[in-house]
């Protein structure tokens, strides 16, 4: 009998988020259904599941991991640093994000979204170090699901 929908797709999550940490890499679809011993079929349904729930975004063509917040699954102008590893976030509050989910210091480069200069803002001790500049959110938090990959 297969484990109820919730359980499995809290341990897909949990198994994805996991190597997304150590990696700074995304699974494939089939790399998940080698790692967690089950058919993709089953883990295309988990994936989709959690994509409608708004816990993750699968790419619309291929249904491979997009972004599994804070994570993006592919390069974007917030590459995160902490110890020997880089990820990147989706925008700058996922990356900020990813150094609070690791509870690591580190750095997130980027840059300015009006001139293009290059920016760096890093954290020290949980906190942010001064920097110059503001973080502007171009739609309130309400309307960020209406279209994910764009905002």
């Amino acid at each position: 009998m297969p484990p109820p929908p919730l359980a499995f797709d809290t341990r897909v999550r949990l198994w994805i988020s996991e190597r997304l940490i150590e990696t700074g890499r995304a699974p494939s679809v089939d790399d998940i259904s080698r790692g967690l011993g089950t058919g993709a079929t089953e883990i295309r349904a988990s994936l989709r599941r959690l994509h409608d729930g708004h816990v993750l975004v699968l790419h619309e063509i291929s249904g491979e991991l997009l972004m599994v917040a804070p994570f993006s699954c592919v390069p974007t102008p917030f590459e995160v640093e902490a110890g020997k590893g880089s990820w990147w976030g989706n925008c700058i509050w996922d990356a900020l994000g990813i150094l609070a989910m690791l509870k690591q210091d580190g750095r997130v480069v980027t840059s300015c979204g009006c001139c293009g200069d290059p920016l760096t803002v890093t954290v020290r001790d949980g906190m942010l170090a001064a920097a110059a500049g503001v973080v502007h959110f171009a739609l309130p938090a309400k309307d960020w699901w209406k279209d994910i990959v764009l905002t």
